[in-house]
């Protein structure tokens, strides 16, 4: 960081350099030339930073796990689980109900409640934790 730091003070002095020999006329110019080469800095580190990033979410995803901050495939997962098990609810209150009356049918409506309740809360907690354990691109 520091030979960047360098570098860019010597385009800082040579512009100022340049001024004062070239005259007031050509600020406009000498300024638009110096921020022209920062902005070519600027957007060489958001590239970098950019692929690095991707690179990390490739590996990620190589490996097997889920990407940092997939809350949205998450919730899909909580959806298709809670869809899924009121459709399969109709048969087991029908089933509880033949077998053993209102009880049974509590019994399977508590079950049902409690497996979505964990699977909800489990859910929840993997969002929390991949929001903790996503950082800043650091350069």
């Amino acid at each position: 960081m520091e030979a960047r730091d360098a570098e860019l003070k010597k385009e800082l002095d040579a512009t100022l350099h340049a001024r004062r020999e070239l005259g007031e006329e050509y600020d406009s110019a000498l300024v638009d030339s110096f921020l022209g080469k920062i902005e070519q800095r600027l957007d060489g580190t958001v590239d970098r930073r950019m692929r690095r990033h991707l690179a990390e979410q490739q590996m990620v995803v190589a490996r097997g796990a889920r990407s940092p901050g997939s809350d949205v495939d998450s919730w899909g997962e909580r959806f298709g689980f809670g869809v899924i098990s009121l459709v399969l609810a109709i048969p087991l209150s029908a089933i509880a109900v033949a077998n053993a009356g209102l009880t049974g049918l509590f019994v399977s409506w508590a079950g049902i409640f409690g497996v979505n309740a964990v699977h909800s809360v489990r859910g929840a907690q993997f969002g929390r934790r991949s929001r903790e354990r996503t950082s800043e691109w650091d350069d």
